[in-house]
């Protein structure tokens, strides 16, 4: 895409796992924001880590959030880990989620079914009961990590409507 690893000036971590950790350190010049439980958790510790403790209140009906630069939030979405986070990007009227794992597929966000890994039931549950109030009420387009519709939600700016699956 040219861009240079050092470019990169920030980094927004949903969770831990290694599949979405596992390079940071190749981003000399980065700010890593994540929550500060997954931080702690991975014993993350410089200056470059930012452990993000959701102190700007609400964001639409998730309960806790931060605003990390204009248009871009990350949103406490516990469940899938203990620090699991959602990143939202506005843009023409339109929003971005970034949702790490909530759901690995879109299949399973529009027929309402969790990731098969999660640390807490209950909070996923809320998550993803969360994911589809704001979704349903927003015009998103829904980019999950673990699914080749990913890129192509993002390329076609497909916006999910929850009653109507493709």
């Amino acid at each position: 895409m040219g861009y240079k690893k050092e470019d990169v000036t920030k980094i927004l971590i949903t969770h831990k796992h290694p599949d979405h950790t596992g390079e940071i350190r190749s981003f000399p010049n980065a700010k890593v924001y994540i929550s500060k439980i997954e931080a702690e958790e991975m014993k993350l510790e410089g200056d470059n880590i930012i452990p993000v403790e959701f102190n700007n209140g609400s964001y639409y009906n998730f309960t806790n959030s931060e605003k990390i630069t204009d248009n871009i939030y990350l949103i406490e979405a516990k469940g899938h880990t203990t620090g699991n986070s959602i990143v939202i990007a506005e843009k023409e009227d339109k929003y971005y989620m970034f949702h790490g794992d909530v759901t690995y597929t879109d299949e399973a966000l529009y027929a309402n079914k969790l990731s098969v890994v999660f640390e807490d039931l209950e909070l996923a549950r809320e998550t993803l009961d969360n994911v589809r109030e704001f979704v349903s009420n927003n015009p998103t387009v829904y980019l999950s990590t673990h699914t080749p519709l990913g890129p192509e939600n993002l390329e076609n700016v497909y916006i999910i409507d929850l009653d109507n699956q493709p």
